[in-house]
């Protein structure tokens, strides 16, 4: 028996709900690139928990189910609004939140199949309330409620801002939910696999793939990606910035993927946000310099950009504060975990894993008197 370290190239189970095959990403069978330019969140939510897409009737039926499923208890309200705001980072709140959130669900610990997904249709809803609450909160403002009607990635906009968004911001935010719902078994899914595997309750599930989320060789990579493009503040800066970080091996957040090689499908419909948004509102900075590093890298090191490295400008350019961009990423990753951990029930095992063991051998005991 021998490690893979970080177990890279091992298969650790079978799974439905995405695919990444020669580098092509699917929900079910769904090429990305097709969900992205069509599909609205919500359709993609009900596809990773249903296995299909829905029809008319059923997608109807469901964004109402999760517009009325979107409020938060006061409690979790006033309990962050307890929080020393100048030490929380926004994750730790959400972290914090979604495992509060449990001790006000009669059905937190029922194991059946029915409850499980009104856990899930909770909790799906539910997030966007308290990343958007948290948000409002540290700025001194009163959380908004949700309003019904909007769709998923405008409820979130709203609830953010206080007012509807315009339609091209929707569309950009609800194109960058799509593209973050799902990546097979990347380690926010496979800790919250992991979690539940032992039967573990939804919300316990979530709450540790949060955990695994908030570091940034995950989730918080966009957000070290726009504080190094704050940094460099100028395209014609970045030449030299990159080019030296690069000579003193310090790591380019958002290049590279363990299983992309030739390139993360997805980094190419953010780029398209990122030149569409930053366009709009003026500040085209963002998208030049992002694409000038782009160049840099990928000539000097070969490594293409990923998923992280054009959602921070096209966040940045919806007015979104910086650390929040990790936030989001688990408000959209939230449709895979439940997916995952819904599949997970269906046909659990224990996941224990073996490690190799490298420390000494044969150590004879030494009476505590006698040790040096």
């Amino acid at each position: 028996m021998s490690a893979t370290k970080g177990l890279e190239g091992i298969v650790a189970t079978t799974s439905s709900v995405s695919s990444i095959i020669d580098g092509v990403l699917t929900y079910h069978g769904y090429n990305i690139d097709d969900l992205a330019d069509n599909a609205s969140f919500e359709e993609v939510i009900y596809l990773l928990w249903n296995h299909k897409l829905p029809n008319k009737e059923e997608l109807k039926s469901f964004k109402q189910e999760l517009s009325q499923a979107s409020p938060i208890p006061d409690a979790v309200i006033e309990q962050m609004k307890s929080y020393d705001i100048s030490k929380v980072h926004p994750m730790a709140a959400l972290r914090t939140a979604v495992s509060n959130l449990a001790l006000f669900d009669e059905e937190a610990d029922e194991m059946n199949e029915e409850a499980n997904r009104r856990k899930a249709l909770k909790l799906q809803a539910q997030i966007p309330t308290i990343v958007t609450a948290f948000a409002r909160i540290r700025e001194g403002k009163e959380p908004v409620a949700p309003k019904e009607g909007l769709s998923f990635a405008a409820g979130f906009l709203y609830m953010l801002n206080g007012e509807e968004p315009d339609e091209i911001s929707e569309k950009a935010f609800n194109k960058a939910l799509v593209l973050h719902a799902d990546h097979e078994l990347n380690a926010s899914t496979f800790t919250a696999r992991v979690c539940v595997a032992t039967l573990s309750d939804v919300y316990s599930g979530i709450t540790s793939a949060i955990g695994a989320l908030k570091g940034p060789l995950h989730g918080g990579a966009n957000e070290r990606v726009m504080a190094m493009l704050n940094e460099i503040g100028d395209e014609d800066k970045a030449e030299s910035y990159i080019k030296d970080a690069l000579a003193n091996k310090v790591k380019i957040m958002g290049f590279g993927h363990r299983v992309y090689k030739d390139g993360d499908p997805r980094a190419k419909h953010l780029k398209e946000m990122s030149r569409q948004l930053t366009e709009v509102t003026g500040v085209s900075k963002w998208y030049e310099m992002s694409v000038k590093i782009d160049e840099i890298v990928t000539n000097e090191k070969g490594l293409l950009p990923n998923v992280d490295f054009y959602s921070a400008s096209v966040y940045h350019s919806l007015g979104i504060d910086h650390d929040l961009f990790t936030p989001i990423f688990a408000v959209s990753r939230t449709s895979g975990w439940l997916a995952h951990i819904l599949e997970q029930y269906e046909n659990n095992r224990l996941i224990r894993p073996r490690a190799e063991y490298t420390g000494p051998d044969k150590q004879e005991w030494v009476p505590l008197e006698k040790r040096t």
